[in-house]
């Protein structure tokens, strides 16, 4: 679906292990002060003095996480980087290195790994997190990328899941689903291509959408916003696997209930517009979409004065007592129990 327009072919045999790993973080500059060693030695050397240090850790796998097929290498490398660096803001932390490894079959080349790197070279720039080191190796699989992150923050300012409260208000930041129909649309499109190749699509109505699933951004933002609006959350998660079961995640470790307003929920209007195009309901899809890499965080009742004007953020509801169980309030004011019905890795379809 996507032309190669590189003729250039270069065998990764041709540089070997340590020359190809050379070639590809040649150009990864040291920003981060807690990094003492990165690239070049056993192990990176790293510094927080007196902070926590978060981590966390994500493996993409071709064929389940991505499609080579609309998915641009580059944009893949950026898009890596960010659902790691999702999880340490997701902490109320602040990202500041990152390891990349990588297991690629024969059919890539050099020019290959070039643009995949070079999209995590302009993500680790933008989220000004170091490349500090990781791990090159074969595949028989195809692509299979792992990237591990690290954050450091003041013990204090740590966010869990579980320290939602009864009475808490329940906060999303941005809009959702839109990642999840920007999928629709690529694999509608590319299921036209493989019937007739020379059908090129047209996709300037959903640039948005598309640009949500294949780039989607981690909101690094939200730590300081929060910060200088004197508002410390609760709770918080970043939606990675629908707001479903994001919000079960919370209930279910903080032993709260919930309602959710079907009403509040924020979604784009090119969104809607899909969702009706493609004959599929607006507020599962919000639910149940996943990949939207926003926050989903709880508040203290007495801080709604202190978010309530900002754009960033949308109330959609509060908790409960556990015993009333989670819920979602249509529009009808019909109250349905809350499925997790959004992505599960390892569920057999």
């Amino acid at each position: 679906m996507l032309e190669d327009k590189s003729p250039q072919r270069t065998s990764l045999s041709q540089l070997g292990e340590f020359g190809l790993i050379d070639h590809l973080t040649k150009n990864f500059d040291v920003k981060q002060p807690s990094t003492i060693k990165s690239i070049g030695d056993d192990a990176a050397v790293l510094d927080f003095k007196d902070k926590k240090v978060i981590v966390s850790t994500d493996l993409l796998i071709e064929g389940v996480h991505f499609d080579l097929s609309y998915m641009p290498l580059r944009h893949l490398g950026y898009k890596a980087v960010v659902v790691n660096v999702s999880d340490i803001c997701a902490m109320n932390a602040k990202p500041t290195q990152i390891t990349v490894s990588v297991a690629v079959s024969n059919r890539f080349p050099l020019e290959a790994l070039e643009e995949l790197f070079d999209g995590i070279a302009h993500a680790a720039k933008f989220y000004n997190v170091d490349v500090i080191g990781g791990d090159t190796t074969s595949s028989q699989k195809g692509l299979i990328i792992s990237i591990t992150a690290i954050g450091e923050a003041n013990e204090e300012d740590i966010i869990y899941r579980n320290g939602a409260n009864n009475g808490d208000l329940l906060v999303v930041t941005g809009d959702l689903g839109s990642a999840y129909m920007g999928l629709q649309v690529l694999e509608r499109e590319k299921q036209v291509f493989q019937v007739n190749p020379n059908n090129q699509p047209d996709l300037d109505a959903y640039t948005y959408l598309i640009e949500r699933q294949l780039r989607p951004e981690a909101r690094h933002d939200i730590r300081d916003l929060l910060s200088k609006l004197e508002v410390k959350p609760t709770s918080m998660i970043d939606i990675s696997d629908g707001l479903s079961s994001e919000i079960i995640h919370i209930c279910k470790q903080s032993k709260v209930g919930c309602n959710l307003y079907e009403e509040k929920i924020p979604v784009d209007p090119q969104f809607i517009n899909v969702c009706e195009e493609f004959n599929i309901d607006s507020t599962t899809v919000a639910i149940n979409g996943g990949e939207d890499y926003e926050l989903l965080f709880t508040i203290a009742l007495e801080d709604f004065d202190k978010i309530k004007a900002n754009p960033n953020f949308t109330v959609i509801g509060h908790l409960t007592q556990e015993s009333e169980g989670i819920h979602l309030i249509t529009r009808a004011n019909t109250k349905i129990p809350l499925k997790a019905r959004g992505w599960d890795a390892i569920r057999e379809e």
